[in-house]
């Protein structure tokens, strides 16, 4: 049996609610009010935030790749990660893994994927890589390339939880030719709002590391990166993907890049 934690938000249910979705609970809404209030803007980042993912797989499938490790999934959300693979990529494997029980009881929406792909689903946590290899490698072959996919997931690992070496850990198995895709909330532009946002989640139990684009180059430090190299989400590739209604009328306060295993 699924057993759900609705006493505190969650931020996958929280992303949920900022997509309009139904898959969330009142203590997520009331926590996603409270960022609004801060920035409403809010729901515009998070569909920023899905259309750079879709985007950054469409790269990765026109250039070859043909798996792919999605960790942090969140709720789903169409199109998903491996419906934009396997329209490219027929045949292309995905997996999919998350921590949160509330994506587990929607694995079966996941998972459908091709006839000629194949898509699975691990019940897993960033902080246990050796989990997460062990289970991906019954699946995906750690001899050939695969795409690494962390989006708006490091920003709730902090530093003290070894965010880095956390990534590091992950990568080491994969093979050259291998990619890593991550996109994170920064403070860089909105300062003060951050910190609210910062000390409102923490005082719910959630953490929340905004990192620096120093701090979030270092992900990539022995990767090559991708040209644009780091920007904000929307402009990384746009021409492979529809604009967002209301992404140039502010900041959108994070960072997207994708960079290559040699």
């Amino acid at each position: 049996m699924v057993e759900i934690d609705t006493s505190k938000p969650h931020p996958a249910r929280m992303y949920d609610w900022y997509l309009g979705g139904k898959d969330n609970y009142p203590v997520d809404e009331a926590m996603g009010r409270q960022m609004l209030a801060l920035d409403p803007r809010v729901p515009v980042m998070a569909r920023v935030n899905r259309a750079f993912m879709q985007r950054a797989t469409r790269w990765l499938a026109e250039h070859g790749v043909r798996q792919f490790l999605d960790v942090g999934t969140g709720i789903p959300t169409e199109p998903n990660l491996h419906q934009v693979a396997q329209q490219i990529a027929p045949d292309a494997r995905v997996v999919y893994c998350d921590n949160d029980p509330i994506v587990l009881a929607h694995a079966e929406a996941l998972l459908r994927g091709t006839d000629e792909g194949v898509t699975e689903y691990l019940q897993a946590d960033v902080r246990d890589p050796d989990a997460i290899l062990e289970g991906a490698r019954k699946i995906l072959d750690f001899d050939r390339p695969v795409a690494l996919s962390l989006i708006a997931l490091l920003h709730f690992v902090s530093d003290e939880d070894g965010a880095h070496e956390l990534v590091g850990r992950l990568l080491s198995e994969l093979p050259s030719g291998s990619y890593l895709v991550v996109s994170h909330a920064t403070a860089d532009f909105t300062p003060e709002e951050s910190q609210a946002a910062t000390e409102k989640l923490k005082a719910a139990g959630v953490t929340l590391a905004l990192r620096s684009r120093e701090e979030f180059t270092r992900f990539f430090d022995a990767l090559e990166l991708v040209e644009p190299g780091v920007d904000v989400p929307q402009l990384w590739h746009p021409e492979l993907g529809e604009p967002i209604p209301g992404q140039d009328d502010g900041v959108i306060p994070g960072y997207g890049a994708v960079g290559r295993k040699p």
